[in-house]
């Protein structure tokens, strides 16, 4: 059985002030949890103080993205050594805001997650439509070519450290969501694809969460639904309130 995973987005929110008082009480809120992964993900520059905050609890620290060179004259990059250095164990790579407004390809996203588990960082591998290919009905198509080229070239080995978030992107932060069933179809016909494109141990290993407005009163629905592991949680994960129940509502009952 494949363990839920919750993690939190927090995106361009939170300075160090906020980022331990938030940490500090989920701290305290998922002291007893269990059956369930817990991970933040903060701005760069807070990646330290949170995890500092959060050393010896069950919640893991991720960043959002990272550069594929280890170093070098790349200015304005974040590498894996670096954000695994900050305490990092986890890195969200070709989210769909990086794709948009940042250039991220298939073949970025390749390179960062090769970056990534060089050096043991888990990576959460985003990928999704956009509402004109939903309309369209080219779901099916953008999520085979996503797949297929983001994760060229992974052994079996590889993969099965790896997450996968499907993002419906007109579902991120628009109030919208995913019927469980449209997540559901998204999210078998992903773990179809990565039987095919590694084997079957892999297919029903890796662990796809679903990222599209989740909120405490849908969590349990997407969760009902057989192929949906946990979620990638945006705007919902910046209160306490509203993350402590999402990450609740995903305990396998």
């Amino acid at each position: 059985m494949r363990k839920p995973i919750i993690a939190g987005n927090w995106k361009l929110f939170k300075n160090a002030l906020e980022a331990i008082e938030l940490v500090t009480i989920l701290k305290r809120e998922f002291c007893d949890v269990e059956g369930v992964d817990i991970v933040v993900c903060p701005v760069f520059v807070v990646l330290r103080d949170v995890y500092e905050c959060l050393m010896e609890s069950n919640i893991g620290v991720g960043a959002q993205d990272l550069y594929w060179e280890d170093s070098g004259a790349f200015t304005g990059e974040v590498s894996a050594p670096l954000i695994k250095d900050a305490g990092a164990q986890y890195v969200i790579i070709g989210h769909s805001e990086r794709r948009q407004f940042f250039g991220e390809t298939n073949q970025t996203v390749n390179k960062k997650i090769k970056a990534a588990l060089k050096h043991n960082l888990t990576p959460i591998i985003c990928v999704g439509e956009v509402l004109a290919e939903r309309e369209a009905g080219q779901t099916m198509d953008v999520l085979k070519k996503q797949c297929e080229e983001s994760l060229a070239g992974l052994t079996n080995e590889e993969m099965v450290k790896c997450v996968i978030a499907y993002e419906p992107v007109w579902a991120i932060g628009t109030g919208k969501t995913a019927t469980p069933a449209q997540a559901e179809e998204a999210h078998k016909y992903i773990r179809g694809l990565l039987v095919k494109q590694f084997s079957e141990d892999v297919g029903q290993s890796v662990r796809i969460q679903y990222g599209g407005s989740v909120k405490p009163d849908n969590i349990k629905e997407l969760m009902a639904q057989p192929d949906v592991d946990g979620a990638l949680v945006g705007g919902a994960s910046l209160k306490s309130d509203s993350f402590s129940a999402i990450v609740k509502g995903a305990i396998p009952a």
